[in-house]
């Protein structure tokens, strides 16, 4: 076992764990034992409910539901009510991750976000999943699976609103299985079929409720994964529950998350033992993880891309800013190649060695730069396919790229408030500042501190911590964690 130092063991559980730390929050850390920074990690700073991060209220319900006797342009200005709205949902939410006492709730969202990977044009219906999904995420996951099942996002996006038991729509049903719980190959196309027969008669209402409609219901008797009954749809949900496999999958994937690309099967099948004897208690796997001494191996710190968002969230995590116009989070996102609620398909974002492509690197090495010195935005985002759905959700995909066509050259507009990133290096002697704020800042320790003193501002102690930070915030070992 590669063992690394005490302050690097800290900074990759703040990474992995959350968005990364400042450094006096680190230095805090040092003195505590393992257990009592990773149960502060899992509850965080104060007990306070999940931040609320709505867009649109219930009072505005009225104004966003289709009617049938709607003219073309009322259809138009409700389609462009819902992509402002969804373009707001986003900033919101990236703002609750970069002001959140409680990181690992929405780094851990953001996996699950990825995970029941849904795109719909309904602010509403978004709005909703992502609540489901933030109040659940470190919950029991046999809760978050069936709110997230019942969510009218995921029913139309799945087509389930049209799965009636004379004509069976065996879409949500597949998807339930092969993304959300078993994974490929671990059920039939039969166990899909009668899958599907049970979830007949889910549905939603007008006002986005879930709505059980008994008389489009198939109450035969179904063999589901061995099993004989008349199940319907939360016995189906039930039954994937009691299969190890469920357990198995869901721990690989949030091991390949929170840990390595490359899953050690042997701690998987140890994770997902503990995993499914606590009934799918999220928050006791992820204390499992971080209070592993495997975890803090050398040969796992730094050894993972930051995926886009990660990368933007712990460069304003780091040092506070505000954008004059913050949508253009969205354009760095797209650029990127993650825009929040526009997953690639149904399978979510792949991560790994995804993130990186020849444009995306180069820009990635840019970004600093392009926010701390109010560049212009000189890329062309890669325009978003419409993959995921047809139809309204086509019509979607359309308006966000124009969106990002517009941001083409503009200026990016930060005010940068360095006081509180300049405080926490005020103990440190000027002749020691470079090799703190790299160490700081990054997971690999061998970059070459001569080489930033020499393209270091030194006309001021502040200004040479601005240009180091720019500097290490700019190379390629930033983009790990």
């Amino acid at each position: 076992m590669a063992v690394v130092d005490h302050q690097l063991q800290l900074q990759h559980l703040a990474w992995r764990a959350g968005f990364g730390e400042t450094l006096p929050t680190i230095s805090a850390w040092e003195h505590k034992r393992r257990k009592e920074i990773v149960n502060k990690v899992l509850i965080g700073k104060t007990r306070k409910a999940v931040e609320d991060v709505s867009v649109v209220s219930a009072d505005d319900l009225p104004g966003f539901r289709p009617k049938k006797d709607m003219t073309a342009d009322e259809r138009k200005k409700l389609q462009q009510m819902n992509n402002d709205g969804i373009k707001d949902l986003n900033v919101a939410w990236v703002n609750a991750m970069i002001r959140s006492e409680h990181p690992l709730r929405e780094k851990i969202s953001l996996f699950w976000h990825g995970h029941f990977a849904c795109r719909t044009q309904n602010v509403l219906f978004n709005q909703q999943l992502l609540g489901v999904i933030r109040e659940n995420a470190l919950g029991k996951f046999g809760d978050l699976l069936t709110a997230v099942s019942k969510s009218p996002a995921m029913l139309q996006f799945l087509n389930n609103q049209q799965n009636r038991k004379q004509h069976p729509n065996e879409n949500f049903a597949r998807e339930v299985m092969e993304l959300f719980t078993l994974g490929r190959g671990n059920y039939t196309e039969q166990d899909v079929k009668e899958a599907a027969r049970a979830f007949t008669g889910w549905g939603f209402d007008g006002d986005g409720a879930f709505v059980f409609r008994e008389k489009q219901h198939d109450d035969g008797e179904k063999i589901f994964l061995g099993k004989r009954g008349n199940w319907n749809g939360d016995d189906v949900l039930k039954i994937l529950l009691e299969q190890p496999q469920t357990a198995t999958f869901i721990t690989r994937k949030l091991y390949r998350f929170f840990v390595a690309d490359d899953a050690d099967e042997e701690k998987v099948a140890q994770l997902s033992k503990k995993f499914y004897q606590s009934g799918y208690d999220i928050r006791s796997l992820m204390k499992e993880i971080f209070m592993a001494d495997w975890f803090y191996d050398g040969s796992l710190v730094g050894n993972k891309i930051k995926s886009p968002v990660e990368l933007l969230v712990g460069i304003r995590r780091t040092v506070p800013m505000n954008f004059e116009k913050e949508e253009v989070m969205l354009v760095f996102q797209r650029v990127l190649g993650q825009l929040l609620f526009y997953p690639p398909n149904v399978a979510g974002w792949p991560g790994g060695r995804s993130w990186i492509d020849s444009s995306s690197l180069m820009f990635r090495l840019r970004v600093p730069q392009v926010i701390f010195y109010s560049d212009n935005l000189n890329i062309r985002p890669k325009e978003i396919t419409p993959e995921m759905g047809e139809g309204n959700n086509y019509k979607m995909t359309l308006e966000i790229n124009e969106f990002l066509k517009r941001q083409y050259a503009k200026k990016v507009n930060a005010k940068i408030s360095w006081e509180s990133y300049l405080k926490g290096y005020e103990d440190i002697s000027r002749s020691d500042l470079s090799k703190a704020i790299a160490n700081s800042l990054l997971q690999n320790r061998n970059i070459d501190t001569a080489l930033l003193e020499k393209y270091a501002d030194a006309s001021s102690r502040e200004n040479y911590i601005k240009t180091v930070t720019i500097d290490v915030m700019s190379t390629p070992e930033y983009q790990l964690c």
